[in-house]
């Protein structure tokens, strides 16, 4: 069985060598965590029925992505110019990022943080397997177990 939480933030990135707007501005992302495993079957358990809570799934992924790249700019740590000038500017939430912050690495990086957070948190084989990111309602990028992990 698979379920699949959607959540959404505020970023704004910059892409040094685009050619179009995500040179610099920003986003309202949506992030979708689908994860396998088999249904619960645990009379008495609040996650009876289940593959896993969705409240759970939504503060797992909250607190590890969310809250940390929620109305933060996220920037390449080898564009140094603007690492450096936000950063110097007091008060701004800056996210460096080891990675040019397109959705295809925004992807794989929310993929390779919540991945160890989920495993087989209940004892019912779960598994996440599909991180998708909305960069627009048009436009997204899906980071999946079968291509990062084999």
């Amino acid at each position: 069985m698979r379920i699949t939480r959607r959540l959404e933030f505020d970023a704004g990135h910059r892409i040094p060598d685009h050619a179009s707007q995500c040179r610099l501005h920003g986003h309202r992302y949506v992030l979708e965590i689908t994860l396998s495993g088999e249904i619960i079957q645990a009379g008495g358990s609040p996650v009876n029925g289940m593959v896993m809570d969705f409240g759970d799934v939504k503060t797992i992924a909250k607190q590890a992505v969310v809250d940390v790249w929620d109305h933060a700019f996220l920037a390449f740590r080898g564009d140094t110019a603007v690492v450096n000038f936000l950063q110097s500017m007091p008060g701004h939430k800056t996210v460096v990022l080891d990675v040019v912050p397109t959705a295809e690495n925004l992807a794989t990086q929310a993929f390779l943080i919540l991945d160890p957070l989920y495993q087989d948190k209940y004892g019912n084989h779960l598994s996440l397997e599909r991180v998708r990111l909305y960069e627009t309602p048009n436009c997204w990028a899906d980071a999946l177990r079968s291509e990062l992990l084999g």
